[in-house]
């Protein structure tokens, strides 16, 4: 008798080998449910994994306060929320999944918000603008912030600058780029930088404020295509900005509140790039079995 198991044989095989479809994110607003109760969530580059809600939102869901909290620090505030174990659709059928909320929105006008890493698909791409032939695509590696409930947090591209770990991260809700204190030192010192006098106040996240100052460096950073020359520093942060020379003027030391004789942990220095510097690029891509940012730009 002839033999039959290779037409069988080949439909496992086909299928096996189609590698899954991107998902393109174009708009960044994601209309769906968290239990029965409708939600407007933000898909934001910079986000957590975890869905994060407003008490407004989470309360309409019907979620009830497990004896998990949850903490989003910036510098040296403490956003301060609570979890609980929900249903909720982020682009797949709604499953159940843990699900924070604060007091304050992350971003104003959406009930909540979710990041790249706590959508199901393997790879989250979003779609800046159209695609162009001359265009260049680097791989940046991808650390998760992680947790207690897994990988939930922030996915965040690594970079070493002078042998220490400097994290990136992507910003579609602000313009201007912005270093923590601890990243805009290491930027100085390796890249020639000096601090204008100016100084002002940026909204990060969750409605908390830092104060910033101008950052110019003699010597551009580079991300691939990518060339920064000025963006701003915070200044009250974890690290000590006072080791940045000033532009005409000597730093208030006030501006400093961080001042250990320990060494400086740097893995909480990083860069969250804005809208500006991305000005140049049509997409920021989140390969999670690959574990690579690919970013590509002019």
């Amino acid at each position: 008798m002839t033999p039959t198991l290779l037409p069988v044989l080949a439909l496992p095989l086909a299928v096996a080998l189609a590698a899954p479809a991107d998902r393109v994110v174009t708009d960044t607003t994601l209309v769906t449910k968290a239990n029965e109760a409708a939600v407007r969530l933000l898909v934001d580059p910079g986000a957590p994994a975890m869905p994060i809600l407003t008490e407004e939102a989470a309360a309409r869901a019907g979620l009830k306060a497990g004896p998990f909290g949850i903490g989003y620090r910036v510098g040296p505030v403490m956003v301060a929320g609570r979890s609980a174990v929900g249903r909720i659709g982020l682009g797949d059928a709604p499953a159940k999944r843990r699900i924070g909320w604060t007091a304050n929105p992350y971003a104003p006008g959406y009930d909540g918000v979710v990041g790249p890493g706590g959508l199901p698909d393997p790879v989250v791409r979003f779609q800046l603008r159209a695609a162009r032939p001359d265009e260049r695509t680097i791989d940046i590696p991808m650390a998760d912030d992680g947790g207690l409930f897994g990988n939930w947090g922030a996915s965040n591209g690594v970079l070493t600058i002078d042998g220490q770990p400097l994290q990136v991260r992507f910003s579609l809700q602000q313009d201007a780029t912005i270093a923590t204190a601890g990243a805009a030192l290491t930027l100085a010192k390796a890249f020639g930088g000096t601090l204008d006098d100016d100084r002002a106040e940026a909204e990060i996240v969750f409605g908390v404020k830092r104060p910033v100052r101008t950052l110019r460096l003699a010597r551009p950073f580079t991300i691939g295509p990518i060339a920064l020359t000025t963006l701003l520093a915070r200044t009250t942060d974890f690290g000590n900005a006072d080791g940045i020379a000033a532009s005409g003027t000597t730093p208030d030391p006030d501006e400093v509140v961080v001042t250990a004789k320990g060494k400086r942990d740097h893995k909480r220095d990083r860069v969250i790039l804005g809208r500006s510097a991305l000005s140049g690029c049509s997409s920021v891509a989140f390969d999670k079995p690959a574990k690579l940012i690919r970013l590509t730009c002019l």
